[in-house]
């Protein structure tokens, strides 16, 4: 353990001496942070043997813009991109709408430094996570954005975080620190991806969402990395009175990918609505972690998450709703399904309620199926092959969640990433796309 506890620290870049106090505390909790096993009950069902290797630092690479375009979807937004956790301004937008503010934090002026430092951390649980610790302990460089009190940015910002190159494995360490300003509004794109290259990535990204009263964040995060690209993320919100946060997951699987969603719901009459689809394939391995802590009077929440899983991959979901004994008045709604499209699939959903409150209204449920045979007949009666069928009701079954996703550009350039994920014969998308 000792020696893995080291290698997956290595790819630490230099950090900006006013951060350097934090990632030295990070690092000696790391020291002593027991690793998940199989015999951890929140990692019961994923292993990290993946991680078993030596990565070392990401490593900046020289993309071209054209091939960046045609990577991420043209949604109308500013644009932000890193590629191997190392800012690329030639592929970034260089003007901000006012209201606005972002810097990274090895740019940081001192006012900006001390707003890091107060807020940076505060988001994650009293209990720490694993990964979440040793992002702070690798913590080179991040992201802090600012919305203005009372802003409303039009313009939604994307995030791309790109992992590229050949050879040896490497790591990046992706920080997002995001403040949004009393009433304010701001739409957020989280997009990883790889651009190239043979050589296999861990990416251990964390997000921090810090709403103050009144404001809305729809966030977005689509993890579309495939093949030997490991991913393991952590989403941690918290909200004020009257907040409302929108999230988007959308995971393609991969080798490894997790993801950690964790919502604090600390504000009377805070609102949270998460929504996900998670498409493995292959022997792929994709597992979310959802976790929605309603700790306060008169709050709500929905979410919704839905997953195909086909060939030889396996799926984890388990959402946990935390109702504490002050949270009266709470209305929260659970539901995951889960679709087979392989006998040899596989998915383990476990949706848990924890109430401490008696006047809650509460639900939860969880379904795994496998294709409709009485909607299957009804297609082919009417002409359509089994393959096209197939397609159809398995774009059909998460169609309804993407939906959902309150950003149009971004719902018309996904809907053709999906259809295609299900169609690999492009003739079989004709009535999808």
């Amino acid at each position: 353990m000792g020696s893995m506890h080291e290698t997956l620290a290595a790819g630490a870049a230099a950090a900006p001496a006013w951060l350097t106090p934090a990632r030295d505390a990070a690092r000696q909790a790391w020291k002593t942070t027991p690793l998940p096993t199989r015999k951890t009950e929140q990692w019961k069902y994923t292993s990290i043997a993946p991680l078993e290797q030596d990565f070392g630092p990401g490593q900046p690479v020289a993309l071209d813009r054209a091939a960046v375009d045609g990577l991420l979807p043209d949604i109308g937004a500013l644009r932000l991109v890193f590629v191997n956790g190392h800012f690329a301004p030639a592929l970034s937008s260089d003007k901000l709408p006012e209201g606005l503010e972002l810097v990274r934090f090895a740019e940081a002026d001192d006012s900006q430094a001390a707003r890091i430092r107060e807020h940076l951390g505060s988001a994650l649980p009293a209990g720490g996570h694993p990964f979440a610790t040793l992002n702070g302990a690798a913590l080179g460089d991040g992201l802090f954005l600012a919305v203005a009190p009372g802003a409303s940015i039009h313009e939604p910002l994307q995030l791309a975080w790109l992992t590229a190159g050949d050879g040896e494995p490497f790591t990046v360490t992706p920080r997002l620190l995001l403040l949004a300003g009393e009433n304010s509004c701001l739409s957020v794109v989280e997009h990883f991806a790889d651009a190239g290259g043979s050589a296999p990535s861990f990416s251990n990204a964390v997000t921090e969402l810090l709403l103050a009263p009144g404001a809305t964040v729809n966030h977005y995060r689509l993890n579309l990395e495939q093949g030997h690209a490991l991913h393991i993320g952590g989403v941690h919100a918290r909200l004020d009175r009257d907040a409302t946060l929108n999230s988007f997951c959308l995971g393609l699987g991969a080798d490894l990918k997790r993801l950690d969603l964790v919502v604090n719901l600390a504000g009377p009459g805070a609102h949270a609505e998460l929504d996900g689809i998670y498409l493995p394939r292959g022997d792929e391995h994709v597992d979310y972690h959802t976790c929605l802590e309603h700790a306060v009077p008169h709050c709500t929440s929905l979410e919704t998450f839905r997953g195909v899983i086909g060939d030889r991959a396996r799926a984890v979901f388990n959402g946990r709703i935390h109702i504490h004994p002050q949270a009266q008045k709470t209305r929260a709604e659970l539901s995951n399904k889960n679709l087979l499209t392989s006998a040899d699939a596989e998915v383990n959903s476990k949706p848990e309620l924890e109430i401490y409150a008696d006047d809650v209204q509460c639900a939860h449920g969880a379904t795994v199926a496998q294709l409709d045979t009485l909607a299957l007949h009804y297609l082919r009666s009417r002409g359509v092959s089994r393959a096209e069928a197939e397609v159809m009701l398995s774009f059909g079954f998460v169609n309804e969640v993407l939906e959902s996703a309150r950003l149009e550009p971004l719902r018309d350039a996904l809907r053709p990433l999906l259809a295609s994920r299900f169609a690999r014969d492009p003739s079989l998308m004709r009535h999808l796309a």
